[in-house]
């Protein structure tokens, strides 16, 4: 059970911040729920029942995680998928598996294609590029909370990490 104060990853909100945990009734049934808000948007509240097993919410990554992740951009990411449709597809489901080695893996093939366009001075597939971008938000979020940092400065390593000519 997580703690008022803990820093926590929650779907698609990302590193969120639980403020509470408090009894509320709906509907005639009394459940305790997390009071939490995203760290990007304070102004939101997200009650989230503490027993909901569907709910995936994960302990934020520590500082030896978040460096070895980062290490990771060394490597080549994962396979490409030339059809978008399939590529999308297989993507997605590797993301909602909430993996974060698997995630992070997608995140630097992205951003090494994203290279790639750039050099060959071409537009990477809207999709790729939205998906490349919720990828940065949450998981780029994640490592620069383990990490005491920014986002941005989280993206200019990871940037310095990836080769300037992509294979």
């Amino acid at each position: 059970m997580f703690k008022v104060g803990d820093l926590i990853i929650y779907s698609s909100h990302g590193v969120c911040k639980i403020d509470d945990i408090c009894e509320r009734s709906y509907r005639d049934v009394t459940r305790e729920y997390y009071i939490l808000h995203p760290m990007e948007d304070p102004n939101l509240t997200i009650s989230v029942p503490v027993d909901n097993e569907q709910v995936v919410m994960l302990d934020i990554m520590g500082k030896k995680e978040a460096k070895t992740i980062l290490e990771s951009f060394e490597e080549p990411g994962i396979e490409w998928i030339e059809d978008a449709k399939q590529r999308n597809r297989k993507y997605n489901s590797l993301i909602n598996s909430g993996d974060r080695d698997e995630i992070v893996k997608i995140a630097n093939t992205l951003m090494r294609k994203q290279k790639e366009a750039k050099i060959n001075k071409e537009r990477m597939y809207d999709q790729d590029q939205k998906m490349l971008e919720e990828i940065q938000r949450i998981i780029f979020q994640e490592l620069a909370a383990s990490l005491d940092t920014t986002v941005e400065r989280i993206i200019e390593r990871i940037n310095k990490i990836i080769p300037s000519k992509v294979s």
